[in-house]
């Protein structure tokens, strides 16, 4: 089967953006990943060989003059030597074991140093989902046509409600074909409304989490960071002052820029323990990513409100696994309460309802850290504030349980 992923971008900006960090502020450090299929999924017989091929494939993916020139010119925060770092990087099948049981589970681990493995996740999660859309027979039945269509009424619905709306849907995405139709129909739909509503219109396509595809549509990359920074650093350094090292680790290497934290690694108590006044004024604003969005919107405005700031000038990104009638419907509840946006990935880049295609539900995670490869390693976990995102093996989640006085 020919490739799959073929450019070095073909990923989310955070995931660059995390290994720009770790190389600045963890350079020795190693990490073991495990993939975790949410929805239990038998997979045909050899689809772990097709995922191993794939991954193979990616030894030849190079980081290319266009691709630096783009990113020079859109990422204007990241430091230069960085791309001197990308120019060099090779992925290396080693870093990664997959095995299929007899029942047809996929089984994958990941290990090495951290700033070399950090960039593997979204593309063999992105493998993982096409390769299984395809085997199986799905990706035959999308209608392409059909599928901007539906995409594009997404994104006029939207926009014309006034949301800012980005696409951060690769790492589930049916195909590549798929989530570019989205990005088209967003960047459609935006120019369309301008027309339409000149002064009146509100909304907004800042752009796509997909650095390839912003290239290529000269849109902006949006990103930040993963859970994974905040859990390696709790498992190096314990998990009560891990969003305090993660923030200030962050602003050492980015300078004030990229100022959007993902909070909720351990919840919000264990984050507004760290988030001092400083942070507060040197970070934009927030992620949430899970719980109740506006239970997490009073604790946000709340924490702000006690440091003497103004919620309504903060940006609060959403991305707890929006789609277009929840994102529109938290719009209109939050009320300029704070300056809000909306990242959608995967009812954007798999949205099968149409032809009965249920998406992937896969993720890959961190669970075991060390300092230097001298070091033993660490057992971490994430947390979050549902239940079912909680990933790590019991023991640690006790652990931080007690350490963050938190109830079982």
């Amino acid at each position: 089967m020919e490739p799959i992923i073929t450019h070095f971008t073909d990923t989310d900006l955070y995931k660059l953006t995390m290994c720009c960090a770790i190389v600045n502020c963890f350079p020795r450090a190693m990490v073991k990943y495990k993939f975790v299929d949410r929805n239990d999924t038998v997979y045909p017989e050899g689809f772990g060989e097709l995922v191993m091929e794939q991954i193979a494939y990616l030894e030849n993916l190079r980081f290319t003059e266009e691709e630096e020139f783009f990113m020079r010119e859109r990422c204007y925060y990241i430091p230069t030597w960085f791309y001197t770092y990308l120019r060099g990087f090779r992925f290396k099948r080693e870093w990664v074991k997959v095995e299929q049981d007899e029942e047809g589970r996929l089984h994958l681990e990941i290990e090495g140093y951290w700033h070399d493995t950090v960039l593997l996740e979204v593309m063999i999660l992105a493998i993982i989902s096409e390769l299984h859309h395809r085997v199986t027979g799905d990706l035959d039945k999308i209608d392409l046509q059909e599928y901007y269509n539906i995409s594009y009424n997404k994104a006029y619905r939207m926009l014309s409600e006034g949301l800012t709306v980005s696409e951060f849907g690769t790492r589930r995405r049916f195909s590549l074909a798929t989530e570019e139709l989205a990005v088209r129909a967003f960047i459609d739909a935006d120019r369309d409304l301008r027309k339409e509503l000149g002064d009146k219109y509100k909304g907004n396509f800042p752009g796509t989490s997909n650095v390839w595809l912003a290239s290529k549509y000269n849109v902006v990359p949006i990103g930040t960071m993963a859970h994974e920074f905040i859990s390696a650093i709790a498992g190096m350094y314990g998990p009560q002052e891990a969003n305090h090292i993660a923030m200030d680790m962050w602003q050492k290497t980015f300078i004030g820029s990229l100022g959007i934290f993902l909070y909720d690694t351990y919840g919000f108590n264990a984050f507004a323990d760290n988030f001092s006044e400083h942070f507060a004024r040197v970070f934009a604003g927030l992620r949430v990513d899970s719980g109740n969005n506006i239970e997490q919107v009073d604790k946000i405005c709340t924490k702000y409100r006690s440091l003497g700031l103004d919620p309504s000038t903060k940006q609060v990104v959403f991305s707890n696994a929006l789609d277009e009638e929840s994102a529109i419907a938290l719009h209109k509840a939050i009320r300029g309460r704070v300056l809000d946006s909306y990242g959608i990935g995967t009812a954007l880049s798999a949205d099968g309802k149409k032809w009965g295609i249920k998406p992937s539900n896969i993720v890959i995670k961190l669970l075991s850290v060390k300092m230097t490869e001298k070091r033993l390693w660490n057992k971490t976990c994430k947390m979050s504030e549902d239940y079912g995102k909680v990933t790590g093996d019991y023991d640690i989640i006790q652990a931080f349980n007690y350490l963050l006085h938190r109830e079982n």
